[in-house]
């Protein structure tokens, strides 16, 4: 029986292919699906090695983005 992480790690990995078939179908959207496959694939590999690490935010950066950024509606809840 698979455990959480590998179906996760699978899923993440059918979404990135899922990206790149969009990528290949759409000229105008190759790169931003390309660059949506690769951090599938990224986390996929994370979820595998790693399951309950934590990801490191570059310094000075808050989580959900940009220096100061305020965090996405409803993050708090």
């Amino acid at each position: 029986m698979p455990t959480h992480a590998q179906v996760a790690a699978k899923l993440l990995r059918d979404a990135a292919g899922f990206f790149s078939t969009v990528g290949e179908q759409n000229p105008t959207l190759t790169n931003q699906m390309a660059e949506n496959a690769n951090v599938f694939q990224q986390v996929a590999s994370l979820v595998e090695t790693d399951p309950e690490g934590e990801l490191q935010q570059p310094e000075g950066e808050q989580p959900g983005g940009a220096p100061g950024a305020e965090p996405p509606a409803g993050a708090n809840n």
